[in-house]
């Protein structure tokens, strides 16, 4: 199972990014997904899961400004990001739940990490 992070990038404050992750390979059922981020010198955070019938958690720091959301039939995973400050800096990846085969158990699988850089 391979996830790809893609779309973060350099963007001034108070600007958007969308970020996505599509999880591709040997995939029989997708369970929760989520995306985490890692800033300079930090521990790496929840930014915010979905299950897969769309219920939502988010970390106090970004609630009312990112939104998660997936596509199901797509295997694939956004990241709507708004109103961006300096402190969201960081690399942000994807992590997945899932099931290989119908035999198997569901495991945790993280993509590479897209960087996102706020700054003027």
């Amino acid at each position: 199972v391979q996830l790809q992070a893609s779309g973060g990038g350099l963007v001034q404050p108070g600007g958007s990014l969308r970020p996505s992750c599509a999880a591709s390979g040997s995939i029989f059922s997708i369970n929760d997904m989520g995306w985490y981020r890692q800033a300079p010198g930090k521990q790496r955070e929840l930014v915010a899961r979905i299950t897969t019938g769309g219920s939502t958690n988010y970390a106090d720091s970004v609630k009312g400004r990112f939104t998660i959301s997936r596509e199901n039939a797509k295997n694939t995973m956004y990241l709507q990001i708004n109103s961006l400050k300096p402190e969201d800096t960081a690399v942000y990846y994807c992590n997945a739940n899932v099931k290989r085969t119908r035999f198997e158990v569901y495991r945790d699988f993280w993509g590479q990490g897209t960087l996102v850089t706020v700054s003027s």
